[in-house]
């Protein structure tokens, strides 16, 4: 039965949720049985897959019954009230947001505005939300090629430009670097060809030296008690080679980490451990080791990373990391949602989601819908709120840059002097952190201390910093500080306080 394979890969499923998944595909089939993709396949096929893709994220029945579900009532010929008999409120709920994610009738700079700002209220209202219709959008890309070529680009691009950054923002690498890897196939066939080439022919000169070198690694950590360890290797994806390629002023032979030996430890203390091991037998290159445990980055990745000379003309990156740590690398926030979806368990009271709540603000409700648009996060108002007021296509163009800029771009992690964590994109200064923290804070900064030191407000802020914003009555905004700040919520900020003035 089709079932049992999604349930194969579900974490201890009870009785109670292998039942629902059997009912969710066992309804689902039925009601797709008269429809076919454009393939000539079955439709039933693509909830299948994208219900079997959540169950491989380790998502919880609920979730996983949703993504069964989720075109039921749009190209099946379920109802609502058919969904909320058999199935619940809360799948109705899931099933009902994934549609409407779906949604998307524009064209151009509006359709790709209205697609993130839709994002935005879905992740706001409920993030198994989003991971579903993330699953879903991997099966469409999986199967593009049934679709015809002008169309072929166009969602292709939207994957690469919103897709794929969300599962990234999310943490969930395993969906991201697929979802990068089959758009970039369509975006750019070329560079795509060209960059398999190149790692198809690097990994034949690496691989053989790379697997010598494991098995030196586990005899020199068996030596110092480090016995109970996991290795394997990680090929870079196809995209993110490109991209770094781009950057390296297209030398292959800058590129350290195109396969990276992995080393799973049980503990934190075992990974430092491994670290000094390494690093005793083999010597480091200068400036390349990187601790994402003290310093996780903003997506909640944690591992440590070195790069190594192996003595036979080689350089390896290694990273080491708990099991716990690499589960989450792969899976992000599906790893840590782990519902038990019980019916009385309430999102909000998950500890294990507590590290993603910093990149969205305290009000959200991750339990039910919000129905009042003052309920709504105030960023995602002015995401709305600004749309409203672009009117011509530069317009349009240039808030779509800035929104990608803003949320999708590098980021980096900034402490207040209480800990407090701030995200932030790469290249955000000290007035930024400013705006950041609060947008009265900002309009009345007058200076700033980073690290302790009196720093000017257009300072460039770097990961793990500690910013301590001083603030004055009579400081306003003036023009110039829009040279100052980088990012475009500082930006409305800034012109909103000089428009009132002018008004005034």
């Amino acid at each position: 039965m089709p079932y049992e394979d999604i349930v194969s890969f579900m974490d201890s499923p009870s009785k109670e949720d292998i039942t629902l998944v059997k009912k969710a595909c066992l309804f689902a089939e039925e009601v797709h049985k008269d429809v076919k993709r454009k393939s000539g396949e079955p439709y039933f096929n693509h909830v299948f897959e994208t219900a079997k893709t959540l169950a491989q994220l380790k998502m919880g029945a609920v979730t996983i019954s949703a993504g069964l579900l989720h075109d039921s009532i749009e190209d099946g010929v379920a109802t609502e009230e058919c969904i909320r008999k058999e199935f619940g409120e809360e799948i109705l709920f899931l099933v009902n947001g994934v549609t409407k994610l779906g949604k998307v009738k524009y064209r151009g700079a509006e359709r790709h505005i209205e697609s993130l700002r839709k994002f935005m209220v879905a992740m706001a209202q409920d993030i198994r939300v989003l991971i579903i219709r993330l699953a879903d959008r991997l099966h469409n890309m999986k199967t593009l090629q049934y679709v015809r070529p002008d169309k072929q680009k166009r969602i292709a691009m939207e994957t690469l430009e919103i897709y794929a950054p969300l599962a990234y923002r999310l943490s969930i690498r395993k969906l991201s670097r697929e979802l990068e890897d089959l758009s970039f196939k369509y975006v750019d066939p070329k560079e795509y060809e060209e960059t398999i080439k190149l790692l198809k022919q690097k990994k034949e000169e690496t691989l053989p030296r790379l697997e010598k070198f494991i098995k030196s690694v586990k005899k020199a950590l068996a030596k110092e008690g480090l016995i109970n360890i996991a290795t394997d290797y990680r090929q870079k994806g196809i995209y993110s080679l490109h991209k770094k390629l781009d950057s390296k002023d297209n030398d292959i032979e800058k590129i350290y980490d195109i396969l990276a030996l992995r080393v799973m430890v049980d503990d934190v203390a075992e990974c430092y451990k491994a670290l000094g091991v390494i690093h005793g037998e083999w010597r480091p290159l200068p400036g390349r080791i990187k601790d994402y445990i003290a310093f996780p980055k903003p997506n909640g990745y944690k591992s440590l990373h070195t790069t190594i000379f192996t003595g036979d003309g080689s350089i390896v990156e290694v990273q080491i990391r708990t099991k716990e740590m690499h589960r989450s690398a792969e899976y992000g926030i599906a790893s840590h949602i782990s519902y038990k979806e019980n019916g009385n368990k309430n999102i909000k009271d998950n500890s294990d989601i507590n590290w993603f709540r910093q990149f969205l603000p305290k009000t959200i409700n991750f339990a039910k819908e919000n129905k009042n648009k003052k309920e709504v996060p105030t960023w995602i108002n002015e995401i709305v709120d600004s749309q409203e007021k672009i009117k011509t296509d530069q317009e349009k163009t240039g808030f779509m840059e800035g929104l990608k800029e803003d949320f999708f771009n590098r980021r980096f992690f900034i402490f207040t002097p209480k800990g407090e964590v701030v995200d932030l994109p790469a290249g955000s200064t000290a007035l930024d952190f400013a705006f950041a923290i609060h947008s009265d804070i900002g309009i009345h900064t007058n200076s700033a201390k980073v690290n302790g030191k009196m720093a000017a407000l257009k300072t460039e802020l770097k990961n793990g910093d500690i910013v301590e914003i001083v603030t004055k009555k009579d400081s306003k905004p003036t023009s110039k500080w829009l040279e100052i700040v980088k990012t475009n919520m500082a930006k409305r900020h800034i012109n909103n306080y000089l428009d009132k003035q002018k008004r005034k």
